[in-house]
């Protein structure tokens, strides 16, 4: 019979021993060093966002990313943190894509839209249309919390709002958004249309103009912030909000506050939300083909990079190319996966291209993947 050592008052066998004490010593080499002694396998939290989430703090400390990821990794629910982050530029009026200042439609209202998912409780809520509310992500979110709905648009929404206690203001333009409406309508005199059909064409033109002479950014033609974020837990969850195309016909909604394009989120996958041309993402409801891409094993970059192939290959009409053939229009994805692996990617891409992320490192700002060379206006 083999001996027993005795250890704290019990028997062990040799074998037994020696694996206590090397765990023991394991231990003790953590705790000089300073690192925990048990480490987490669970992923590494990340938030990620447009371009625009590591720009504007709104007069405070911190960036749309910055200020998720703390929430977020402080234990707060995921969704709210991205939400409390997006808020940020909600509120900024030096942001003229989204909430307060936001680019007015073509009668000079600000009307917002804003979609949002939470992936463990596979839940979503979205508002579109809505006016005189600066924060629509947060009305979406209640949407998705007291109400058994998913999307509320118009008055409609905006009664809802005023229900749950929201600010509803008469006008949600500043001095910049107006200044800049004005410029719009001074550009395509809108009195004096010689045929209704090239109303669309003109306006299109008169914004494409103001961004070639530097008045605007394209992002802030086309608006829009996504944000989506992964926590310790291996939970998922996003959320998009916008004032949509600049001077859009009153009344229009684009692919932001729609499930499964401008946002979608499946907590068993990844998430994935987009900018740039709603109408061209809609047509293939982009976000909902890259979570299914990324389902079936495509890294985050691969995915993103099939669904603006789908949208290249359906642009067929004349006045959506450009003098190459290809897309006049900037369409880009954000996506993450489950384990925290992500991407930005976009149609065309500048010097200014980016997309921001924040992990245990802090917010930064990394170059968008381009999936075809040259711009948009070629």
């Amino acid at each position: 019979m083999k001996k027993k050592a005795q250890w704290a008052g019990r028997n062990l066998s040799r074998r037994q021993f020696v694996q206590a004490g090397a765990a023991g010593a394991a231990a003790l080499g953590a705790a000089a060093s300073g690192a925990p002694a048990v480490q987490s396998s669970g992923p590494k939290p990340v938030v990620i966002a447009s371009g625009n989430g590591n720009r504007y703090k709104n007069g405070g400390d911190e960036v749309v990313v910055e200020r998720a990821f703390r929430m977020m990794t402080e234990g707060k629910d995921i969704l709210e943190s991205l939400i409390e982050g997006v808020k940020i530029t909600e509120l900024d009026p030096e942001d003229a894509s989204v909430g307060f200042g936001g680019r007015p439609n073509a009668d000079g209202v600000v009307q917002l839209d804003s979609c949002c998912m939470h992936g463990p409780n596979r839940r979503a809520g979205a508002v579109a249309g809505i006016e005189g509310v600066r924060t629509p992500a947060s009305v979406a979110y209640q949407v998705l919390q007291v109400t058994d709905h998913h999307l509320l648009v118009g008055k409609g929404a905006q009664h809802f709002a005023r229900n749950m206690g929201f600010k509803v203001e008469d006008d949600l333009n500043t001095p910049r958004s107006r200044e800049m409406w004005l410029e719009w309508k001074r550009r395509i005199d809108p009195g004096h249309y010689l045929d209704p059909k090239k109303r669309a064409a003109a306006g299109h033109a008169a914004g494409l103009s103001m961004v070639r002479d530097g008045l605007m950014d394209e992002e802030e033609y086309y608006g829009t912030i996504n944000c989506d974020g992964l926590n310790a837990n291996g939970d998922l969850a996003g959320v998009t909000t916008t004032s949509g195309l600049a001077w859009k016909i009153p009344g229009r909604v684009g692919d932001s506050p729609i499930l499964g394009a401008g946002l979608y989120v499946d907590n068993a996958v990844g998430a994935a939300g987009s900018t740039g041309r709603g109408e061209a993402n809609l047509y293939g409801l982009c976000s909902f083909l890259i979570v299914e891409e990324m389902r079936r094993g495509a890294h985050p970059k691969d995915a993103a990079m099939t669904a603006l192939s789908r949208v290249k290959d359906n642009t067929v009409e004349k006045r959506l190319l450009n003098s190459r053939g290809l897309p006049a229009f900037g369409l880009s994805f954000y996506v993450v996966n489950k384990a925290g692996v992500h991407a930005g990617v976009s149609m065309y891409t500048s010097a200014r291209s980016s997309y921001a992320v924040c992990d245990e490192n802090g917010p930064q700002s990394l170059p968008m993947e381009p999936f075809l060379e040259g711009s948009a206006s070629d």
